[in-house]
């Protein structure tokens, strides 16, 4: 037809007709919120590359899950900075953990709310790699078992979904074998099923306290060139009774993810990671971008690459505008 029947910009015209046509809507639903758990009473740091994000005592995080759960945000996922660190991560599997004791402390005080916590030894080891460390490099097959202990300590507490982010060949079977043989059939599993060796959890580094002593996480995190095998690991983790999958990081690695979604029907997570965060959340400061509709667009562009849900520090502020916008 000739050049003027046709003029896509008539649907663009008024915010009211952009939102009827949208192919894409964003949900508090969508958002997981992370949150840091460390010892001791009334303490609230601000982790200071994460404006907005804190280093919560157990007692105060029931108060930030109910403020983001009130949003409208339905899960939450917990990270542990221990009172003691050793070679092997023990503290990480004790029933009085900060992480077990937050999550008691969750469900006893918000029901409803789903609370997720992450599995792995980083924040737990004193050289602050994610597994047992033999000849110099994380030893795979010995790590699984203390994974799977942590896990279980973790579902013992009462945690509605265990997160195992390790990257350990076998660790999803590992877990879901030791879950099942203790009664824990029905508890779910989210695996980092595709988890790059990324510059981007810089800051995520001082909120858990987990960077490592020496050397680097590239022999069992994935390079970032690699799709198709991300599409391996996927299957794999699906094959060892991983209910979620998720890829990390989230904003460079939107094909992974829109891969991920293509080739399976598993519920697909994404992580928007802290250095995501950081970014946005720095140039705001420096009066470089306009924050609010940064997030919103990466955000976006998450969920439109075919992610299910999404773990974001953005969580309580992207929730909280949405909601503003519906009203």
């Amino acid at each position: 037809m000739p050049f003027p029947i046709h003029r896509p910009r008539r649907l663009r015209g008024s915010r009211a007709l952009r939102s009827m046509v949208a192919e894409t809507q964003l949900s508090p639903r969508d958002f997981i919120f992370p949150l840091f758990v460390v010892p001791g009473k009334g303490v609230r740091r601000e982790i200071s590359s994460m404006p907005g994000n804190y280093q919560l005592s157990v007692e105060l995080i029931v108060g930030e899950a109910e403020r983001v759960h009130a949003l409208g945000v339905p899960a939450v996922i917990l990270f542990g900075l221990p009172e003691s660190k050793d070679p092997l991560g023990s503290s990480g599997a004790l029933d009085d953990g900060v992480v077990q004791r937050a999550v008691r402390s969750l469900k006893k005080e918000l029901p409803e709310l789903c609370v997720i916590t992450d599995v792995c030894l980083c924040e737990y080891t004193d050289h602050g790699h994610c597994g047992r460390i033999v000849d110099n490099d994380v030893d795979n097959d010995s790590t699984l078992e203390l994974l799977a202990a942590q896990a279980l300590s973790h579902a013992r507490a009462g945690v509605d979904m265990v997160a195992p982010s390790d990257m350990m060949d076998g660790r999803v079977g590992a877990i879901r074998d030791k879950l099942d043989s203790e009664g824990f059939i029905n508890l779910p599993v989210m695996s980092y099923a595709a988890k790059y060796a990324s510059a981007f959890y810089g800051p995520f580094r001082e909120a858990a306290d987990s960077a490592p002593s020496f050397g680097d996480r590239r022999t069992y995190q994935m390079d970032p060139p690699n799709v198709r095998e991300a599409l391996r690991e996927v299957e794999l983790d699906i094959a060892e009774g991983a209910d979620i999958v998720m890829v990390k990081p989230a904003l460079a690695y939107l094909d992974v993810i829109a891969a991920v979604r293509q080739s399976f029907d598993t519920p697909v997570a994404a992580y928007n990671v802290s250095g995501e965060f950081s970014m946005v959340k720095a140039a705001q400061q420096l009066g470089w971008i306009d924050g609010e509709r940064a997030m919103m667009e990466m955000l976006t562009a998450i969920k439109r690459a075919g992610a299910d849900m999404i773990i974001t520090y953005f969580a309580p502020d992207a929730a909280e505008l949405i909601n503003k916008e519906s009203r």
